[in-house]
């Protein structure tokens, strides 16, 4: 019996329609591999630059996650009356018939050590612990009133980037390379970077593609060692081999596009050519060591390490060459105070070294290039820190603070964000928003918007339903918008 005969028996007539003309795959499918493509024998790019909805003042994306959270009211968020109530107990209606990762009990209220001063034109508040972004005050953009749903790391990591706690829906950065596609086709349109060593809380979820062709994905590279794993040839095979065995899988992975109609079948076709193409990219454009002494020593990058500076460095190399979104994930913001490294006055200095002056150097290597105001940098955690001492080590000698959902801040920069200015305010005391209110959702919408994206267009069928970033939520905050 024929094999695509013999699959349609087998079909439900869910599997059928999804199959048929009239399914958004068989759209997609047609978008990615036309009659001419499919003729020469050469497969279209599913990467191949796409225009939004509009004109966008943003065209690519930076975002660098800390992931763990840094404590924002030891940053961004300074709170007077806190610090004069420091060690008093938390009132009843801030704690009370509520939930926290490690506290119980009635918690000491905890106001900064930090010494914060405001700056720029737009009077920016920002603590001693972060001194490189000082100068940096009007090109930021720190909204202060940020709230998320969760308050455990992997499914709040995995609610700003996917708009879903759960595993499983496309990662922002996927949905952004699905709607604009690369502007090189040496690399891939979505570079994940990972400093710190250690994976994200969401895993490889939170930069996923979900049920998006997996060709949209994030592709994680390293700055030490091969960038990209099993991206060399095998032992014994060299580039012209290669070559034949990729025209020997595209013959049959044709077929099969031909035969079966799947998508994913064209993804691995593209994905297999871009493997090939990056053998020769990738290692050039991960290579720092051909940056100038004075540009290492700005971001304190150094050849041949891993470091979340390497990262900043590599990320404005990769967009530079049209990288469309770069993630950089660095672990080490979960100041619960368990050790000396999570105190938030030398820990969080020590940890703030490492971050502040390479992104201050990133943002200004891409205002001395021409690309800011075309890069959005997106700077923050995935929920905020306590009001009040962490309940587990609130009685010890180390300062730490408990995971917090219901206030926090976030700052972005360049590619149409405000600079010099603040959004929203919290209470007095930091524990709940009281103005300008920001959701997750709301966050995701406006940056959509900036890149030139209607989030409630940018969408994908799946299941029988669209689904989109921001799910069935969201308003773009236009008050944040140059």
């Amino acid at each position: 019996m024929n094999l695509y005969h013999q699959q349609l028996q087998h079909q439900t007539r869910r599997h059928f329609l999804a199959g048929s003309g009239i399914s958004l795959g068989s759209i997609a499918l047609g978008q990615m591999l036309s009659e001419n493509s499919m003729a020469s024998g050469t497969p279209a790019n599913p990467l191949a630059p796409k225009k939004p909805h509009f004109k966008g003042k943003a065209k690519r994306v930076i975002y660098i996650h800390l992931t763990g959270s840094p404590p924002h009211l030891d940053l961004w968020d300074y709170k007077p009356e806190l610090v004069k109530r420091n060690n008093q107990d938390c009132p009843d209606e801030f704690y009370k018939g509520k939930r926290f990762a490690f506290t119980s009990g009635r918690p000491k209220l905890m106001g900064t050590p930090r010494t914060f001063k405001q700056y720029g034109n737009g009077g920016t508040w920002m603590s001693d612990a972060i001194p490189n972004f000082h100068a940096l005050a009007d090109d930021l953009c720190v909204i202060k009133s940020m709230t998320t749903d969760q308050f455990n790391h992997a499914p709040a990591e995995l609610f700003v980037h996917t708009g879903s706690p759960r595993p499983g829906r496309p990662s922002f950065g996927s949905w952004v390379t699905y709607g604009l596609g690369s502007d090189n086709e040496n690399l891939p349109g979505y570079v994940v970077l990972i400093s710190s060593g250690v994976q994200p809380n969401g895993g490889k979820n939170s930069f996923g593609a979900g049920f998006i062709p997996s060709v949209y994905q994030g592709v994680q590279c390293r700055s030490k060692g091969d960038p990209v794993l099993y991206l060399s040839d095998p032992k014994g095979m060299d580039r012209n081999i290669r070559r034949r065995s990729l025209d020997a899988l595209k013959d049959l992975n044709q077929k099969a596009a031909k035969d079966f109609g799947h998508p994913e079948t064209l993804t691995r076709i593209a994905q297999y050519e871009l493997a090939f193409r990056m053998q020769m990219a990738v290692p050039e454009v991960m290579d720092i060591s051909k940056e100038s002494t004075k540009t290492l020593e700005a971001y304190g990058a150094k050849p041949g390490g891993a470091s979340l500076a390497n990262n900043c460095l590599l990320a404005r190399r990769l967009t530079e060459q049209g990288v469309r979104f770069v993630q950089l994930f660095d672990w080490g913001w979960d100041f619960h105070g368990t050790n000396p490294s999570e105190d938030i006055r030398g820990g969080l200095t020590n940890k703030c070294a490492t971050m502040d002056k390479p992104i201050a150097a990133l943002i200004n290597d891409l205002k001395e290039r021409g690309l800011f105001d075309e890069t959005l940098i997106i700077i923050g955690g995935e929920f905020g820190r306590t009001p009040f001492r962490e309940g587990r080590t609130s009685k010890g000698k180390v300062l730490g603070r408990d995971h917090f959902p219901n206030a926090y801040s976030m700052v972005l920069a360049g590619g149409g964000a405000r600079g010099g200015y603040s959004h929203g305010e919290t209470d007095e005391l930091g524990f709940s928003v009281a103005r300008d209110k920001v959701h997750v959702h709301d966050l995701q919408a406006t940056w959509m918007h900036l890149l030139g994206f209607d989030h409630e267009k940018l969408s994908y069928r799946f299941q029988g339903r669209d689904f989109r970033l921001t799910d069935v939520h969201g308003k773009v905050i236009r008050e944040i918008l140059s």
